[in-house]
């Protein structure tokens, strides 16, 4: 568990870092900067987290890393991401106000807690179904192959 925590809280404070930079850099939310570059480096980022989170387990185990492990630990560390990055936002929409979810396709038109319940939905939904795919490809990879 202290690979998952490890792990997914560098990948938040990589989206804190991001989102913080981007949005003082480039103010208007509808750039294609928050949508289609957030999208690109949040994915990056939460791949490259799986991936260093599965090595350490690897290392740990002596290299002796089933695909089984592997998996669990990748699973963890999205776990960790998603639950803290929706935290994250939570934080900044209550401080920061509605003007944070601006982007959001149709945001304008729903009310806050509606596109901020969507918005998170998605982030944790998300991270976890691509912490799956992460996950099990990386293991794939790095998991030792069964004998017969």
């Amino acid at each position: 568990m202290r690979i998952a925590l490890k792990y997914g809280l560098l990948i938040t404070l990589g989206v804190i870092a991001w989102v913080v930079v981007m949005h003082l850099l480039v103010p208007d939310p509808r750039s294609p900067v928050h949508g289609l570059g957030a999208g690109i480096f949040i994915n990056l980022l939460h791949l490259a987290g799986d991936y260093l989170a599965i090595k350490t387990r690897k290392i740990e185990a002596a290299g002796e890393l089933s695909f089984k492990s592997g998996l669990k630990t990748g699973m963890a560390t999205a776990l960790v991401f998603a639950v803290s990055a929706s935290l994250f936002f939570l934080v900044a929409i209550l401080s920061v106000g509605p003007k944070l979810m601006a982007g959001e396709p149709g945001a304008e038109n729903l009310p806050v807690w509606q596109a901020a319940l969507g918005a998170f939905l998605g982030l944790f939904v998300g991270s976890l179904f691509f912490g799956l795919i992460y996950s099990t490809v990386i293991s794939f990879f790095l998991a030792k192959p069964q004998r017969s």
